[in-house]
């Protein structure tokens, strides 16, 4: 007699399970220790495409791309060790060809001797899971290179710049570390070549940034230690082989506005084959912010230099100005002192009127060295010649007209005539007598390239023609002869009228 219990309970356990891995969406497979399949669930087939009997018997390297036919010797050898194998993630293939992702756990099988006698594997597709992780990456390193694109457009300063571009592209391409570097004028004058890096020291990179710095394409190798386009570059260069700790290398060159080529990016991993195609359009992206960040930088310090250029030029010349007024004066001094010894048997009034004549060329010097000796203002040039007069006559001006300059020249020439003028209205003229006033007014030609200034007396006593012509009666007629002007004075009985014509 056989008690038939446990073999019913068995049964039941084995349809169960049966059932479940029957029903499941999940990939359920078993192999043999040689790799051929021998069991296959309809999940399996909802994933890879291939019916039970197309596949039961065949080798389970059917569902491995050639290009990871490495992989199922090490899943065997661990197997046959006893180990388990949880969420193995990889990439495997379906009958039509196209690859999946993959997550694995692959488990011994054993017999009642608790032999292993083969290998169950559970696979579930996380196509979608990686495509959506991808999709989330890619907003974050959009929005990433959305921040770093804000922070490095603002900000002016190089240094700082550089800094920023390197620890976000070390960071959303993936990489263990990076390096920036570019060519910066020294103090000596001579380029050399500056790194900035990120969680490595510049020899990582130098040996290949030295080979690439110039180049404008971006440059990608899985390794670089085996990489024949990579070595046989650097051994043409005589370069040392790359360091032992960079694996994975890409660059992207900066490329300024002009089609320079400001600095190279370059970024390393310790692990073969980790950058992708999406790795190279972000590190394009960031080379393309940094570049114009760099020529940003650039136009900044290059307009910060002509600033301090123009200041240093402008104190520069403040001081030439000042030095010169302070000659001027020295020499006028001198030319008083030395008029004094010569005109000491002169007439007390000859005197004077020569002290007072050198005072006026002195005060329109002093005029000019407020606009730096380039000209002057005509109001200012009025104001300043009529000065003298005004204590006493200070209601009897009459001054007008529109704003325009003079040169040096003629600004210091037409002070003098003005002198010269005040000093006949206050002898002969209008300010001879209490009720005389004076009328300085000047216009500018329609083209604006002519001044016509007129001055004129009124109330003063009947006016007489001098009998003779003295310094000042010659100066005020040929003053402006040198500089293309033309002068006229009347002599009417109502008063002087002198006009005055000169190009601008």
């Amino acid at each position: 007699m056989t008690d038939l219990g446990d073999r019913k309970w068995n049964d039941e356990d084995a349809q169960r399970l049966a059932a479940i891995v029957s029903s499941s969406d999940d990939g359920i497979i078993s192999k043999d220790l040689n790799g051929v399949i021998t069991s296959w669930n309809a999940g399996a087939g909802r994933i890879f495409g291939y019916a039970a009997d197309e596949i039961i018997g065949k080798p389970v390297t059917v569902l491995i791309p050639k290009d990871r036919h490495d992989e199922e010797p090490g899943i065997l050898g661990r197997i046959l060790r006893g180990e388990r194998i949880d969420h193995y993630e990889t990439i495997r293939q379906r009958k039509d060809g196209t690859r999946i992702d993959i997550s694995l756990t692959v488990s011994p099988i054993r017999n009642a001797e608790g032999k292993i006698t083969g290998a169950s594997e559970i696979a579930r597709d996380i196509t979608g899971q990686r495509r959506v992780e991808a999709q989330l990456r890619r907003q974050t390193r959009l929005a990433t290179l959305n921040n770093i694109s804000k922070t490095i457009s603002r900000d002016l300063d190089l240094d700082r710049t550089i800094r920023a571009v390197i620890d976000t592209a070390t960071e959303v391409a993936g990489a263990e570390f990076g390096a920036f570097c570019y060519d910066a004028v020294g103090a000596d004058g001579a380029a050399h070549m500056v790194f900035a890096t990120c969680g490595a020291p510049p020899e990582v990179f130098e040996n290949l940034a030295t080979s690439t710095f110039q180049d404008t394409r971006l440059v990608r190798s899985d390794d670089v230690r085996t990489d024949p386009q990579i070595v046989g570059g650097l051994i043409e260069g005589e370069a040392s082989e790359p360091n032992s700790r960079l694996s994975s290398y890409l660059a992207a060159p900066v490329i300024g506005q002009s089609g320079e080529v400001l600095g190279g990016i370059f970024v390393g991993h310790s692990e073969a084959g980790v950058f992708n195609r999406e790795a190279e359009d972000i590190l394009v992206g960031i080379a393309a912010h940094a570049a114009i960040a760099m020529d940003n930088a650039r136009l900044h310090r290059l307009l910060q230099d002509e600033v301090a250029q123009r200041r240093r030029a402008e104190e520069a010349k403040e001081l030439l100005l000042n030095e010169m007024k302070h000659r001027v004066k020295n020499t006028l001094a001198t030319v008083m002192a030395i008029a004094r010894q010569t005109f000491r048997d002169s007439s007390i009034g000859a005197r004077a009127a020569f002290d007072a004549r050198i005072q006026a060329l002195a005060s329109a010097h002093d005029l000019l060295t407020l606009r730096n000796w380039d000209g002057a203002l005509v109001e200012a040039v009025v104001e300043r010649a009529l000065d003298p007069f005004r204590e006493s006559n200070r209601e009897r001006f009459r001054v007008s007209g529109p704003p325009a300059s003079l040169d040096a020249n003629k600004a210091l020439m037409t002070s003098m005539i003005l002198y010269e003028l005040g000093t006949n209205a206050v002898k002969y003229g209008a300010f001879s007598n209490a009720e005389g006033v004076v009328s300085v007014e000047w216009e500018l030609s329609a083209e604006r390239d002519r001044l016509r200034l007129q001055w004129r007396e009124s109330g003063g006593p009947p006016v007489q023609p001098p009998r003779r012509r003295g310094f000042g009666s010659m100066m005020i007629e040929r003053a402006m002869e040198g500089h293309g002007g033309a002068t006229h004075i009347e002599f009417a009985p109502t008063g002087v009228v002198y006009d005055l014509d000169i190009p601008l």
